[in-house]
């Protein structure tokens, strides 16, 4: 039975910016989708830059908020009780700043274009959304969507355990709370105390025409060239919770017993460190790390294997972009996510977190017995942009959720 085609609606998206990261490629995707199906789509920013910006498509409204000091003053008036949590937090993090101090600027917005629902990702856009909403007055309905599993990023951030009693507080004054797995929806129910029937989990929807043509492309990458060495891949922000670190010792590991190579997409903070690990590790001369790149689907199409070896994930987008263009996944079994997509191990191999040797094995394992990798895009094809979409008006537009 097919969903009815929704009546055009005004509809808002609200994310920080749209840097390199998996929220802001899910939500340009998704405004994509919703204006395919014929409603208005405004993507408000409270930076309108990243490499995303240029993936918006034209029939998507960008808007971008204005700075203002007056937002500690419109605090006062919605969120007096958590003002000490959110200095603390913001004292050991800057990640508030990305939305608060443009707050006013989201109000006038509500007030002035008073979209039908207004969806927000990531918790500081959330908190914002929230807080504007009650102070706009409008009949908005405001839907939050957490895309992190909560626990396991208060546990590695210090500065968190001042926040979340912030969003215990204020995530259940939303119209409805949206989840990404599973993993991060029993997280939500049990740090926001939202009851677990109340969350809706939606799965980012990262397979679609358009990857499938992006990964036909070719590739400008010697090692990517016929009869060279397997190369195992992967793609991730050069952060801590990413754990690249240990992709690098298991793959030393792998070196010892076979030919291969190893290159890593992204960018962020530790490519100093990391590219330090290489070398000592005698590795430097098989290990590429190109920084962010376009189009990383046509790397994925190209790969012996793909790699996530994180702490944690709200998800794991990569993992279904892999699987998309059929390349075998070798993955952490972290929060939340990764098991979830693959099936726990049924279509791609799971190994415990921060264990080097179990990754090492699991990656040879994988390059000696490749899956078919029909099987695998079948199974991406569950994680679909058109799926993601229609099961976000479901709740954008307060239709039935079943």
């Amino acid at each position: 039975m097919t969903t009815p085609r929704a009546e055009p609606a005004r509809l808002a998206l609200f994310v920080p910016h749209l840097g390199a990261g998996g929220v802001a490629k899910v939500i340009v995707t998704l405004a994509a989708a919703l204006v395919e199906r014929g409603h208005r789509v405004d993507l408000v920013v409270s930076r309108a830059r990243g490499p995303f910006l240029k993936q918006v498509p034209s029939s998507v409204k960008v808007v971008e908020l204005r700075y203002s000091v007056w937002a500690p003053f419109y605090l006062l008036r919605v969120a007096l009780r958590d003002l000490l949590p959110l200095v603390l937090f913001t004292a050991r993090s800057s990640r508030l700043l990305e939305t608060l101090p443009f707050m006013p600027s989201l109000v006038r917005y509500l007030r002035q274009e008073r979209p039908a629902a207004l969806l927000a990702a990531k918790t500081e856009a959330n908190l914002a959304a929230i807080w504007a909403a009650r102070l706009a007055s409008v009949p908005t309905r405001v839907a939050v969507s957490e895309h992190t599993h909560l626990p396991s990023v208060a546990a590695s951030r210090p500065g968190w355990r001042y926040l979340l009693p912030v969003v215990r507080r204020n995530y259940r004054r939303a119209d409805v709370q949206v989840a990404v797995s599973d993993g991060v929806a029993d997280a939500l129910c049990e740090w926001a105390d939202v009851p677990r029937a109340a969350i809706v989990r939606i799965y980012n929807g990262e397979a679609n025409d358009e990857l499938l043509i992006k990964a036909r492309a070719s590739v400008d990458h010697s090692w990517f060239q016929p009869e060279a060495p397997p190369v195992i891949l992967s793609a991730a922000r050069l952060a801590p919770e990413k754990n690249l670190a240990l992709l690098l010792h298991a793959f030393a590991a792998v070196r010892k017993q076979r030919s291969a190579r190893l290159v890593i997409l992204g960018e962020g903070p530790l490519r100093e460190p990391l590219e330090a690990l290489a070398q000592d590790l005698d590795i430097r001369a098989d290990v590429d790390m190109p920084g962010f790149v376009d189009n990383p689907f046509s790397y994925m199409a190209r790969s012996a294997v793909f790699a996530l070896t994180s702490d944690y994930e709200g998800l794991g987008c990569v993992i279904v972009q892999a699987l998309a263009v059929g390349c075998p996944v070798v993955s952490t079994d972290c929060p939340a996510g990764p098991a979830e997509l693959l099936g726990n191990g049924a279509y791609g191999r799971l190994v415990p977190v921060g264990d080097r040797k179990a990754l090492a094995r699991a990656l040879i394992a994988t390059l000696d017995d490749s899956p078919c990798r029909e099987r695998l895009r079948c199974r991406a094809r569950h994680y679909s942009a058109d799926r993601m979409a229609e099961r976000y008006l479901d709740v954008l537009l307060d239709r039935i959720v079943g």
